[in-house]
């Protein structure tokens, strides 16, 4: 029941993107303007995640997740009658409001879950983030190129009112609680400076990195989030416990979590974009937005197999080592793209490859998170590790499309292949660094031995 509400989620993440240009023609709307679908969603998501895990700590997961399913249902709806811009925008807003899924989610399994069961289902669920995505790249093509863009949300839609009521009917309230309230000026401030740094963010490719705008907003967003720490170690009832996140199993693992959301959320832009490029640039494969989504498949089947065996993996190795090989594995697969990327057979095993690696990885991180904090700070961790990755992903994704766009060959106007190999490049080394830090993340047998809940 937690898995289809987080399939649904995880697929409204992706699967627009494919869609954008049929949904630019279809509204009247600018490219810049319609590029919002994705921004609104990627803001509403990072602000609400973190304060949704809190109020899941505070009031009871359950019933906290079965309001998050029903504002997705509504924003699902709205998108789905849209035919205008803002009221599509408006939707996605509320969709991506709904992130709060997965903290959630890996909170009720901690608390339900026998012990020996909590570790493979909270990677499996954490794995189901990477498969959504993947699956949405996938299916855009063959949804747009035979219904409407309308049937992006109304597909989504069924499976997000059956979770809902199944959550409503059948999930079980958690008998753990963090008493307290919600810190709202800590809110936001938090919602306010990941708001400024992610717009800057998604905006650096068409302002430039350079640009006074950027630099400015960045800066301000900083700002901003230092007056959010500064509030939060001085009031008796934080949003996010600081001493939390000092934990060093926590903030090594959501540093590897912002370097996983570079590799995971770029490879649905470089992969797609790389085939789609005409035969004439002569690395180009000419495939159409269907062609191109099948590119991906065999990562989005290697990570639903990968999630079924993390677990008795865990188990055996450890949730660490777990992370430094699956982060291996992906920046492999990244290399490999960089070098060997002129048949299709190539792009097929390095986007198998790459969904082994972030299977592992994704699953990794969520349960280092778990162990490193006490249960009732389940939510509210987690959360903030969810939104690592997706900073990590908008980081991503606009460092790719500024070396494409600084790429282009004046005669055809397209990026040279030299562009999209630093690209590969850039996503590899991105992984090199979650290793090198994975190194430091306390190891299974330390966090049993007492660190779970203090500083390293």
């Amino acid at each position: 029941m937690l898995s289809l509400g987080a399939i649904s989620y995880s697929l409204l993440q992706s699967l627009v993107a494919p869609a954008l240009p049929d949904i630019q023609e279809a509204t009247g709307a600018s490219a810049s303007a319609v590029s919002w679908i994705l921004t609104s969603y990627l803001l509403a998501a990072s602000v609400a995640t973190p304060i949704l895990g809190r109020l899941g700590d505070i009031h009871g997961k359950e019933r906290v997740l079965f309001w998050v399913l029903v504002a997705l249902a509504v924003g699902t709806l709205l998108s789905a009658v849209a035919s205008s811009l803002p009221l599509l925008i408006a939707g996605r807003v509320i969709q991506g409001a709904a992130g709060g899924i997965f903290p959630l989610a890996f909170a009720i399994l901690r608390d339900e879950f026998p012990r020996e069961r909590v570790a493979g289902a909270i990677g499996m669920m954490s794995s189901l983030l990477g498969i959504g995505g993947g699956l949405g790249v996938v299916l855009a093509g063959v949804i747009v190129d035979n219904l409407s863009y309308h049937w992006l949300f109304w597909i989504p839609l069924v499976a997000i009112v059956l979770s809902a009521a199944l959550t409503w009917r059948y999930i079980p309230e958690s008998p753990v609680r963090a008493p307290g309230r919600i810190n709202w000026t800590g809110a936001v401030l938090l919602s306010a400076g990941l708001s400024l740094l992610l717009l800057g963010v998604s905006q650096a490719s068409t302002w430039g990195w350079g640009s006074p705008k950027t630099l400015a907003m960045i800066v301000v967003a900083v700002l901003v989030l230092i007056a959010w720490v500064r509030n939060e170690t001085r009031t008796d009832e934080p949003l996010v416990d600081m001493r939390m996140m000092r934990i060093r199993g926590v903030w090594t693992t959501n540093v590897a979590a912002l370097m996983v959301g570079v590799g995971l959320y770029t490879s649905f832009i470089l992969i797609p974009q790389f085939v789609q490029e005409p035969t004439s640039t002569g690395y180009g494969f000419g495939s159409s937005v269907t062609a191109a989504g099948v590119f991906l498949l065999p990562s989005t089947i290697a990570m639903l197999v990968v999630g079924q065996f993390t677990g008795p993996i865990e188990r055996r190795f450890g949730a660490r080592a777990s992370l430094i090989a699956g982060c291996v594995v992906t920046a492999v697969a990244y290399g490999m793209l960089a070098v060997a990327h002129t048949e299709h057979w190539e792009i097929y095993v390095a986007s198998g490859l790459l969904g082994v690696g972030l299977g592992l990885s994704f699953a990794a991180l969520a349960n280092l998170i778990v162990v490193a904090v006490r249960q009732d700070q389940t939510g509210i961790a987690t959360g903030m590790n969810t939104v690592m990755r997706t900073i990590g992903g908008a980081v991503g994704a606009q460092l790719a499309g500024t070396l494409l766009a600084g790429g282009v060959v004046a005669a055809t106007g397209l990026p040279s292949e030299g562009a999209y190999t630093a690209g590969f490049l850039m996503c590899g080394g991105a992984l090199v660094v979650a290793v090198l830090v994975s190194f430091g993340i306390p190891t299974r047998a330390r966090v049993r031995a007492g660190i779970p809940v203090a500083a390293d």
